[in-house]
């Protein structure tokens, strides 16, 4: 994401990793064998890095 996103945009983008986290939850609940948990688990946390930056990002926009 651009330093210079827009406050739309950002918002955009958090809405985006949102859904993403959440779809990515659904899809936990019904894994089953280590790899894909450990998968799953990763893309989670990837994505949960990704949110909390734009979120920061966006709490500084005000």
């Amino acid at each position: 994401m651009p330093e210079n996103a827009s406050q739309t945009e950002l918002d955009e983008r958090i809405a985006l990793l949102r859904r993403n986290i959440a779809d990515l939850m659904e899809q936990a609940t019904g894994a089953s064998g280590a790899a894909v948990e450990e998968s799953l688990a990763a893309r989670l946390g990837e994505q949960q890095d990704l949110l909390d930056e734009l979120l920061k990002k966006r709490e500084v926009m005000g």
